[in-house]
């Protein structure tokens, strides 16, 4: 039997650091959630405050745009990070060993990106750093 790639004590620190990102990431979409809900109240109570310059509509729809774009990227990072946890509780043998290459993932790397699923090198070739 293979040496797992880290050890009772760095998995466990992986996981708190997991949580802790779980946590982060669900306070900033309940936030964004906060912010879009009060905006919307705002918009609808204070209709005759506002003017209909088209200036005005443009600014309040990009704005919109850009608490969506932000809330839609936060999810898929919350999405990352529940994957990671699920990986860590159920083979936690395997956890961070990189995906493409079966090589150990640093721990270092783990503890900054504990959702990390690649080896440095790998991932360096998918974004054509190595050229």
């Amino acid at each position: 039997m293979t040496k797992p790639p880290l050890t009772r004590e760095q998995l466990d620190h992986l996981e708190k650091r997991l949580l802790q990102e779980r946590k982060r990431s669900l306070r900033s979409l309940g936030l964004w959630e906060e912010q879009a809900r009060s905006d919307r109240e705002e918009a609808d109570s204070d209709l005759s405050v506002y003017s209909d310059h088209m200036a005005d509509q443009g600014t309040e729809a990009m704005e919109r745009e850009k608490a969506a774009l932000f809330a839609t990227k936060e999810g898929r990072y919350l999405y990352r990070i529940e994957e990671a946890l699920h990986r860590l509780r159920s083979s936690p043998d395997t956890f961070g060993l990189c995906h493409a290459t079966g090589k150990p993932i640093a721990f270092e790397r783990l503890d900054a990106l504990p959702h990390a699923r690649y080896c440095i090198e790998h991932k360096r070739t998918l974004e054509g750093e190595d050229e």
